[in-house]
């Protein structure tokens, strides 16, 4: 279902920017709620249901909660019907067949699972609109009278089924004012590209080396081959999370928004912290305000602090996935947050080379708890890492695949960092009125489309892996 939403936008993405751009102001939103619905029902033609009654709730929801405050009233209660409502939709479709294992362990009973598909981005477009019932209620936002716009917010494919998650506060004033520019439009385009390069070219390529590693038997697998796999992982997961976020920005430029950036090259962190701050934004800005400072923040003493930190990633690793490895790989987290917090963050700010490789391997080892969910396969796969499985550290078989990827994994390393973002712009600022500078520029673009474009069509290895969540 998911692919086949991806290979639609790319197909029908041409006529639905034409009729677009042609439309009159007054119907462009029209054109961008139905043609988003009819992108999301593409993939998921039961769940659209679903995504509209969300949609009427908080539409309805942030109404009544304005209505109350304006007549002097509490809304306290429309705020927390509208979470609950979200939060049952969420968990129901989300947890529940995780819950009904959990009781069927517990009890020994044998309560059959709903099995139920998980519908495409329902994390994403429940905690955006969440942020607007919150919004309203805090008097941060004016209530949309418009069904019509407010059904734009929640629907827009763009960054509908993996983020970035774009608060209501945010896109407000552009949902009913905003003008399509030359200038959004061609900086929309190339991002676009890029975001596109980065998922099917690097993203698919650093994917291929991790399915090989993780499709071995246990005892075949090297303690150096399970490093290289993760480290492949790794990479996938960034460059196609953020090719996607990229794309997503892309397409929001050219419809005349302007959406949140979602990473700022994580891997060149030097501590947990500063990764984070790096690392998936607009989901660390949306806990943040409406869990973190909820809570108290760190307004109420330290002991507090470390307990709404670990809060806040409990939930954070349960957003992510049904499922124990989630819940780890968030108190993972949690652990080096709070003790960077207590004393070691001083420590990392004097050693920052110590603390940059410090940081690469937590977030590595935290990847494989986010990886992998079977907890006999996690525990095999961690004991090959530090040297305890029966393949020792090296094989032929590992020589082999390093041997065959050392210019991609060069590649990789180099892309995760602003190196080739600030080499370019060096050259641009330098030779801001040449012609051959802005010729290569395009004719490089166009190769990045070109050849993404046919190996989409091509391949039949072309996961997006935060889709699914």
């Amino acid at each position: 279902m998911i692919f086949s939403s991806v290979l639609f936008m790319f197909r029908f993405l041409p006529i639905f920017l034409l009729c677009y751009f042609v439309a009159p102001q007054k119907v462009k939103n029209w054109v961008l709620f139905f043609g988003s619905l009819i992108f999301y029902a593409w993939g998921e033609p039961v769940y659209v249901v679903l995504m509209l009654f969300s949609t009427f709730s908080d539409f309805w929801h942030g109404r009544r909660i304005e209505k109350r405050k304006e007549e002097g009233k509490s809304a306290k209660g429309y705020l927390v019907s509208s979470i609950v409502v979200n939060l049952a939709l969420l968990g129901f479709f989300k947890y529940a067949d995780f819950a009904i294992g959990v009781f069927n362990n517990v009890t020994g009973a044998s309560v059959p699972l709903l099995i139920l598909p998980l519908p495409i981005g329902i994390s994403f477009y429940t905690f955006q609109t969440m942020s607007y019932s919150i919004d309203v209620y805090r008097g941060d936002a004016k209530a949309q009278k418009s069904m019509l716009d407010f059904g734009v917010f929640v629907t827009m494919f763009p960054q509908l089924i993996a983020g970035p998650i774009v608060q209501y506060n945010q896109v407000d004033k552009a949902l009913t004012n905003r003008r399509t520019t030359p200038q959004g439009t061609a900086y929309g385009i190339r991002r676009f590209i890029l975001g596109l390069g980065k998922k099917v070219l690097l993203a698919n390529s650093a994917g291929l080396i991790w399915t090989e590693v993780i499709g071995m038997a246990s005892e075949e697998r090297t303690m150096v081959m399970a490093w290289l796999g993760i480290i492949a992982y790794a990479f996938q997961i960034y460059f196609d999370f953020s090719g996607y976020s990229d794309m997503a920005i892309g397409l929001g430029s050219i419809f005349g928004f302007v959406f949140p950036e979602n990473f700022n090259y994580p891997y060149i962190s030097r501590s947990i912290t500063e990764f984070w701050r790096r690392w998936h934004m607009t989901l660390g800005s949306w806990f943040r305000d409406y869990v973190y400072i909820p809570l108290g923040g760190n307004r109420k003493g330290i002991k507090r602090q470390l307990l709404n930190i670990l809060i806040v990633w409990m939930l954070t690793g349960i957003w992510h996935g049904a499922g124990w490895n989630f819940l780890l790989w968030g108190l993972w987290f949690a652990l080096f947050l709070i003790l960077e917090k207590a004393f070691l963050g001083k420590v990392l700010q004097k050693l920052p080379a110590l603390g940059w490789v410090y940081t690469m391997l937590v977030v590595l080892l935290g990847w494989v708890f986010f990886e992998i969910s079977d907890m006999t396969q996690l525990t095999s796969y961690f004991e090959t890492m530090f040297g305890m499985g029966s393949a020792g550290l090296l094989s032929g078989a590992t020589l082999y695949l390093l041997s065959n990827q050392w210019i991609l994994l060069v590649i990789l390393v180099v892309g995760a960092t602003p190196l080739l973002k600030k080499g370019w712009l060096w050259i641009t600022a330098k030779h801001r009125e040449s012609i051959v500078v802005s010729v290569i520029e395009n004719l490089a673009l166009a190769a990045i489309l070109i050849v993404s474009i046919g190996y989409i069509v091509e391949s039949s290895y072309n996961p997006f892996l935060y889709f699914r969540f």
